[in-house]
Order: C-alpha cells, then sequence, then structure tokens
C-alpha cells in the first residue's frame, strides 16, 4: 500500500508543480493530450535523483535546493538524458518533439515540452526516468484530457501509459461480442443443463426448432431490457431461479413427454435466463458508440452456442436410440437413458439452487 499513499500525498503536495518540494526516488509528471494530437508533458525530479543519474552538482543538501545556474549549465546533459528514457508515440511512431525546457523549481527541476502525433493510432507516453537507475524508484502520471483527468503509476516492469487509442470498428465490436456470447454458452453450464433436459424426450427436429426459438425470443427479450437498464433483477434472485428451472424441466420429464408443447416452458424459463445473460454484458459493458449492434451480437453469439449444442446432443441421442433398440425396426428413446440424465441434471441443478440461495 505504500505507493499508492505516497501517490496521494503527492497529489495533495501539488502534482502540478505549485510547491517547491520533490520526493526523493520519485517523479511527479502531468500529461495533456488536446484533440489536435498534440501532448504537453512536464515532469518533476529531485535535484539529488538529477546529479545521481547524470553526474551533475545542481543540488545543495545544505540548503535543500538546486541552484539554478548549475541547472542551466547542465541543461544540455539533462535534455540528453530526458531524450533517451522519455517518448511520446503516435500509431508507432516517434511523435515529433517541441523546444524542451528546463527549470529550477526549489529542491528539483521541471522538464517542458510538447509533442505533436500526427499519425493514426494509439498515443503512448513512455518514461523510465529514474527508474533505469533504481528499480525501486516509482513515477506518478497524471493524465488530463479535456475535463477528465485519471493516474497512472509507472515503475521499472510498466513504463507506458496508453494516452488515447483508436476506436475499433464496428465489425470488429460485433465480432468481439458475437464471441462473448459463444462462450458465455460453453461457459455457462447451468444454461447447457438446461437445453439438455428439455429436449431429453425430443426424436424429432420441429419440436426442438419450436423449443429453442421460444428460448431465443424470451431470453433476447429480458436480455435486452436488462442491458439497457430498463427491467434488472438482481443476480441473488435470477441465479436461483435458473437453477429452479433446471430442477423443473429435469423433474417433468419423469412425469411427461409431451414435448409438442415444452415450447411454452422453454419461453418462461429463457425470460428468466435472459436476466443471467444480462449479468455477463453488466461486467464487460457495452460500447456507448454501438450499443444496439453488440447487444445484437452477443444474441447472435448466444445463439450460435445453442445451436451447436442441440446439434451435437440430438446426433447423439439418436445414436444411443439406434444402440438400444435390441432389434427393432423403429428405434425408441430408452425411458432408462431419460431418467438417469434427468436426474443428474436435476442433483445439479439443485445443488446449484442450493449454493445460489445461501450465497445470496
Amino acid at each position: 500500500m505504500r505507493w499508492p499513499l505516497l501517490a496521494w500525498l503527492a497529489m495533495l503536495l501539488g502534482l502540478a508543480f505549485a510547491a517547491e518540494a520533490h520526493e526523493v526516488n520519485l517523479v511527479t509528471a502531468r500529461v495533456a493530450l488536446s484533440p489536435d494530437r498534440t501532448v504537453s508533458v512536464e515532469l518533476g525530479l529531485k535535484g539529488s535523483d538529477v546529479d545521481r543519474l547524470i553526474g551533475t552538482k545542481i543540488y545543495d543538501a545544505r540548503r535543500d535546493a538546486v541552484d539554478p545556474t548549475a541547472v542551466q549549465a547542465a541543461r544540455s546533459a539533462i535534455l540528453a538524458y530526458m531524450r533517451t528514457h522519455l517518448a511520446v508515440t503516435g500509431g508507432a511512431k516517434a511523435c515529433v518533439a517541441g523546444d524542451a525546457a528546463i527549470l529550477a523549481d526549489g529542491d528539483g527541476i521541471i522538464y517542458r515540452n510538447s509533442f505533436a502525433c500526427a499519425a493514426a493510432g494509439d498515443i503512448i507516453y513512455r518514461s523510465t526516468v529514474l527508474t533505469e537507475k533504481d528499480p525501486a524508484a516509482r513515477q506518478i502520471v497524471l493524465i488530463a484530457q479535456g475535463r477528465s483527468e485519471k493516474q497512472a503509476l509507472l515503475d521499472v516492469g510498466n513504463t507506458t501509459v496508453t494516452l488515447s487509442t483508436a476506436p475499433p470498428s464496428l465489425w470488429t465490436t460485433m465480432q468481439r461480442y458475437v464471441v462473448t456470447g459463444i462462450e458465455h454458452i460453453f461457459l455457462g453450464y447451468d444454461h447447457i443443463a438446461f437445453l439438455v433436459a428439455i429436449v431429453l424426450w425430443a426424436r424429432r427436429l420441429v419440436p426442438v426448432i419450436k423449443i429453442v426459438t421460444a428460448f431465443t425470443v424470451a431470453h433476447s427479450l429480458t436480455l435486452s431490457l436488462a442491458a439497457l437498464n430498463i427491467l434488472v433483477i438482481p443476480s441473488r434472485i435470477v441465479e436461483p431461479a435458473i437453477a429452479a428451472s433446471i430442477v423443473f424441466v429435469a423433474v417433468e420429464n419423469f412425469f411427461s413427454r409431451d414435448v409438442d408443447r415444452r415450447w411454452r416452458v422453454a419461453f418462461l424459463f429463457g425470460l428468466i435466463h435472459g436476466f443471467g445473460f444480462a449479468g455477463v454484458l453488466r461486467e464487460i459493458g457495452l460500447p456507448s458508440d454501438a450499443i444496439v449492434p453488440a447487444l445484437a451480437a452477443f444474441n447472435v453469439g448466444v445463439e450460435i452456442g445453442q445451436i451447436a449444442i442441440v446439434a451435437l446432443m440430438l446426433p447423439a441421442l439418436g445414436l444411443l436410440d439406434r444402440l438400444t433398440a435390441a432389434g427393432r425396426e423403429e428405434p425408441a428413446r430408452a425411458a432408462g437413458l431419460v431418467y438417469a440424465m434427468s436426474g443428474g441434471i436435476g442433483l445439479l441443478g439443485g445443488y446449484w439452487l442450493l449454493t445460489r440461495v445461501f450465497e445470496a
């Protein structure tokens, strides 16, 4: 916790260099990015650290101050050091540096310069000032862009700060959210368990299409409402409800084989699962400039994942039907198989239900 506390202390002492005191082994920097991609850098350094880095003699320990005349005499050496250990790049190309200034500032110095970044792409501030000499040193960077400010802490293992990034294209954003939707289905074991349980008795394609479609329409509706903050239900309610839906369809398999009407159950519980999908989106967020496309892409990804799971499961069940047909011309779904799988899924859903209720 030492360095974060030290960072805030430096901020209170005046990170914008209004104060005269500089900390040993600590560089303070203010980096401002303007709309025309010009970066202004102002960096403060203790005089004793300058002497240690470059071999100058600008610092008087008895007065705890630097000699302005000595600072100007050492200007060329200080600038040469800064050119080696401080850089601003735009689109992986060095930004054009302006005329740098070196000023005496009480017990230290201030370095000021501006960098014009013409090339498109990320603008990155890189600094190994002081940290290349002493691995224990730190650099506090205050980043200003418009009215917003943020803070970064650099050290020997972390020497760069990205000031701006080029916004991803709409196609890239949609690809990302499609993949996220697919990943969530394949990593969401409770959603997989629900899909498997609800189609265990299905032997024809049409009922399966109706079930998957109903489930998709329902979860897309509540996912959209929750993701857009129109209707949000706390996860402490949603997650146990999803587990309860798994238990319900697993138990129902012991009492009903009417797959044709199961799309109604799929729709009802799909509404609940949609709120669960929305929890994932809240964690990763939706891009402010592409909310609707990203939301649609996530839904598409979830649908792709569902179709893939069902497409793998149905042929596997059909193969088991043929293996257990025992010479019958028309293979039938073995009740023992459905009961065994439903029992396992029901126990798993019950476990999730209990753990989520008590965790809530």
